[in-house]
């Protein structure tokens, strides 16, 4: 997420960046796009109708009066709202290309700004992977890091209560909505004493869709991730993997081949990811962390570069037939269009106005 560090936004600016945000069809990449392009929330939301006309279809903004409700549930809830440029946005978490735009926050923002380390893992995990997340998190608490994880049963709750307060809980659902229930506890003591966050607007209920979102905010906001205990197919790997895309460390604890639990931190190991056995590794491995990360579970994608400029002189191009159901990357289309870039990322930003068009990781899209 690029853009210009600001302290103070007017409030015209702050309620219209909400509103375009919650707009059909608006996500971290059109977002950054759109106020690249015409300079402000403000003016982009004047030109989405004229946008979604040359994409294919009738276009409408979210209406002004369901965003008034929104940021008075959000003032009820006792939470504030980040925005992607303000100096206290979290400055690992504002490199990825698909940044949250736009955060809703309660507790101690400061402890974003501390080195942070990711821990995750299964949700039915053994007792003795339990305690091992606690020891681990509190180590590494004492030792100066942030923990963050994603408030789930097992790995998470052990490695949230392990570090407290040092300690940033990322949830999939509304800032106001606890979610599991059983952690409601663990939740609020959170948001009073450490930082809890929240990408959905408050009021949402968490879906499938919002964990993998959620998963990235967890990966993104620290220099690693470790694995205490998971399957292979599971939301700890998925989380693994965006952090090895972020170019971040990814590491992992090993355990017997005979435990299914277990398989998940084996396959990373084997795939590149740093074994680990203690906390001080860790932190060793963390505090010497340059951006060149030690392990090799995964090459960081490469964004796309664009400017202003480059998008003010685009015209549309018509891409669409290339474009199928099957996610391609987006210099591919580039190449095989023959088109100038910014022409091809202004035709994509249309198209997604459009809700013709849908984004996907490693900076891939599709025809919806």
């Amino acid at each position: 997420m690029t853009g210009a560090a600001t302290s103070a936004l007017s409030q015209d600016e702050a309620f219209a960046r909400i509103r375009l945000l919650r707009s059909p069809n608006i996500g971290p990449v059109s977002y950054a796009m759109l106020l690249q392009r015409f300079g402000g929330a403000v003016q982009a939301l004047e030109a989405l109708p004229d946008l979604g006309r040359r994409g294919g279809r009738a276009y409408r903004a979210i209406a002004a009066e369901t965003v008034e409700r929104e940021v008075e549930a959000v003032r009820q809830a006792g939470a504030k709202y980040l925005f992607h440029d303000q100096p206290d946005y979290p400055a690992l978490l504002g490199q990825l290309d698909s940044a949250p735009p736009i955060l809703t926050w309660r507790g101690d923002l400061a402890l974003a700004a501390r080195p942070c380390v990711t821990m995750v893992g299964a949700r039915n995990a053994s007792a003795a992977a339990v305690k091992l997340a606690r020891d681990f998190a509190s180590g590494l608490a004492e030792a100066g890091f942030t923990v963050v994880s994603g408030l789930a049963r097992g790995i998470d709750g052990a490695a949230h209560e392990g570090a407290f307060p040092h300690t940033i809980g990322v949830i999939a659902s509304g800032i106001d909505i606890a979610y599991p229930p059983q952690h409601a506890d663990l939740q609020e003591r959170i948001a009073s004493e450490g930082l809890l966050l929240a990408e959905q607007p408050p009021g949402t209920e968490p879906r499938g869709s919002h964990f993998p979102s959620r998963n990235r905010i967890i990966a993104g906001l620290a220099g690693g991730t470790l694995v205490v205990e998971a399957a292979v197919k599971s939301g700890s790997l998925i989380t693994a993997r965006l952090a090895g895309e972020a170019g971040r460390e990814v590491m992992a604890i090993p355990g017997s081949p005979l435990e299914a639990r277990s398989h998940g931190c084996n396959h990373l190991i084997r795939e590149g990811a740093v074994l680990v056995q203690e906390p001080g590794e860790v932190a060793e491995l963390l505090s010497t962390f340059t951006g060149e990360p030690r392990s090799t579970f995964r090459e960081p994608a490469n964004g796309f570069d664009y400017t202003p400029e480059d998008l003010a002189q685009a015209e549309p191009a018509d891409i669409a037939g290339l474009l199928t159901a099957a996610p391609v990357a987006v210099d591919e289309l580039i190449r095989q269009s023959g088109t100038p870039a910014a022409a091809v990322q202004l035709a994509l930003l249309e198209l997604e106005i459009a809700g013709q068009l849908e984004r996907h990781a490693a900076g891939r899209v599709s025809l919806k």
